[in-house]
């Protein structure tokens, strides 16, 4: 397959919100109280609810930025590609980097909505959440139809309150929504516990998958504070194996045969060898431990029911016939720092030139259009869906590296980083 023949679908990226997208999608009682996004003296933004103030950390946008200017300072919109927070400029963007549609996770209220979570005031944070679905779906996915994959956020506080969402907005299109890896982290009740069994019951009944994002649990892997920011960076999409090894050795799968994950930016390499490991230990101990699989092996209802995503992982690719083809999609990570834009389909050919026809479009796109109930060919004709068309329609718009940064240090010239507050700095619930 030629590059320019591609269709891509990525099933992570983020959105940076921007101001006013509260305006009117909250009851009156409640729309004075809305989040809103404050600019600082010093030219910083930072949303303020309920007397949080919550920056935009740096790595979170720093698409077309040179890379000498990646950091973790606070910035304001200003600060960051228009594509990051404009959804026709976002579109623009997925046009010149080939990519067709995209699936975009929250950043301000954090990956599970958390933010809403830790009001006092259920209703109120009900009503934010709702709000901010009803945002996503209509004013985001609905303002450029056929390019958008919807994600919701859950009212995670109350299982049943999060499966009356999940029904809700299912009747909009949206059968995706984000939850924790480890819940248990943010103060919750752990995987193992029937407390989300409603949850899991709407999911499963409405095809809704639950997509767990690695950070979701507000915590990072820090090996130790003298530790460099690479040893964190390098260790995030590896460290997915422990919500897998949750995800199997729970309950969930097996009480829930239609239910599905989707293990968010987590990677593919570390999977054969994972996967390897869990059958070992179940043939070695299940007689004692009590876990019981019937007649499949706990590697075969991870290829069945767990769809993966990668960004750019040529070993996972080489090592695919360990995993099931049909559950691999392909992510973007726009804005974030390890996106591919604005060379995603090049990168991507790198490791895709030996594979066969029918598995580049499964992986690529063909996947995430099943699992997540996405069909942008009914917007849009097939041939005008690949990276060349795309990139034809957004010949006009500039790829090249801009410095945004006022004043900017890099982590280099600073030194050694606490990879402590690191952490906070990106998943705190302070």
């Amino acid at each position: 397959m030629r590059t320019e023949d591609l269709i891509l679908v990525s099933v992570d990226d983020h959105v940076i919100e921007p101001r006013g997208m509260f305006d009117g999608r909250l009851p009156a009682k409640y729309q004075d109280k809305a989040p809103q996004l404050v600019r600082r003296p010093d030219g910083t933004d930072y949303w303020q609810y309920d007397g949080n103030e919550i920056p935009n950390v740096g790595l979170n946008a720093v698409v077309g930025r040179p890379p000498e200017e990646y950091g973790l300072e606070p910035t304001s919109l200003d600060d960051m590609r228009v594509g990051c927070y404009d959804v026709h400029e976002r579109v623009r963007d997925m046009s010149v980097n080939g990519v067709l549609g995209s699936m975009c996770f929250p950043s301000f209220p954090q990956f599970c909505g958390q933010l809403f979570a830790r009001r006092e005031d259920k209703d109120e944070a009900l009503a934010m959440v709702r709000a901010y679905n009803d945002w996503h779906i209509d004013g985001w996915c609905g303002a450029e139809p056929g390019r958008f994959i919807p994600l919701s956020i859950p009212a995670i506080w109350d299982p049943e309150l999060a499966a009356a969402e999940v029904r809700r907005v299912a009747g909009k299109g949206c059968h995706a929504v984000t939850f924790s890896e480890n819940p248990e982290k943010l103060g919750w009740p752990s995987l193992h516990n029937s407390h989300w069994d409603p949850l899991w019951e709407a999911c499963a009944d409405e095809g809704t998958i639950v997509c767990m994002h690695l950070g979701s649990s507000s915590q990072l892997l820090v090996t130790s504070a003298e530790a460099p920011i690479d040893v964190m960076i390098s260790l995030q999409p590896i460290n997915m194996v422990q919500a897998a090894a949750d995800l199997l050795w729970s309950p969930i799968l097996r009480k829930y045969k239609d239910l599905r994950f989707a293990l968010s930016e987590g990677g593919i390499g570390w999977i054969p060898y994972a996967l390897e490991r869990i059958d070992y230990v179940y043939q070695h101990h299940h007689k004692w431990t009590g876990q019981d699989f019937g007649d499949m092996l706990p590697s075969q209802v991870f290829k069945e029911r767990i769809i993966t995503c990668f960004i750019d992982d040529a070993f996972g690719i080489d090592n695919r016939r360990y995993m099931n083809v049909d559950n691999i999609t392909w992510e973007c990570d726009y804005p974030h720092s390890d996106s591919t834009w604005p060379t995603s389909p090049e990168d991507a050919m790198k490791y895709l030139s030996d594979v066969s026809d029918e598995e580049i479009d499964k992986i690529t796109h063909l996947n995430a259009m099943r699992h997540f109930r996405y069909d942008p060919f009914s917007v849009r004709p097939r041939e005008s869906c690949t990276v060349g068309a795309l990139r034809a329609e957004a010949s006009d718009v500039d790829t090249s590296l801009v410095s945004r940064a006022r004043g900017h240090t890099s982590v280099g010239e600073k030194g050694i980083v606490d990879l402590a507050t690191v952490a906070k700095a990106f998943s705190a619930d302070d």
